[in-house]
């Protein structure tokens, strides 16, 4: 029996989901950081396999608004190491937020969710994060029945026209 059978190019395809930070039931940023990691790796698709990259497009609205409990603002810290030894740089969440927006935030939280290989910077970009509620992506989603789905390529009817001429 063959070993590649449902790993076909529909298989692997690559789907856009949309998340919007502004609606109320969002959850806080370190759930929303797993779900979306889930999405990028393609551990949803039932052809996961850890060393191939069939993970979908995510894309985050409003995020200026994202949700951490607690103190989380004030008192998180982020670290960035220069090439200077003994100098280390620190900066809050609150201060990020402000200096850079709520997505960078949410970009790093995720980035500590997806595993640690080369696969890692392929599948962080192609998380697509926007301050506001208006992101140019909106021709790759498309709601039925309330639900957003992609956009399917006309490819099949083309090739329908060009062999019925």
């Amino acid at each position: 029996m063959s070993q590649t059978i449902g790993r076909t190019r529909l298989a692997y395809s690559r789907a856009w989901h949309h998340v919007s930070l502004a609606s109320p039931t969002t959850p806080s940023l370190g759930r929303l950081a797993s779900r979306i990691a889930i999405l990028l790796m393609g551990k949803h698709k039932p052809i996961w396999d850890p060393s191939t990259d069939c993970g979908d497009y995510v894309v985050a609205t409003g995020c200026n608004d994202v949700l951490v409990t607690g103190k989380k603002k004030e008192q998180k810290m982020y670290y960035k190491r220069t090439t200077r030894p003994g100098v280390m740089k620190s900066l809050s969440m609150e201060s990020m937020i402000r200096k850079w927006g709520g997505g960078e935030v949410l970009k790093r939280a995720v980035r500590g969710m997806l595993p640690k290989n080369r696969l890692r910077d392929k599948r962080l970009e192609r998380l697509k994060v926007f301050e506001g509620e208006a992101h140019p992506y909106r021709t790759n989603l498309m709601r039925f029945e309330g639900r957003i789905r992609q956009v399917e390529p006309e490819v099949k009817t083309e090739l329908l026209k060009q062999t019925s001429v």
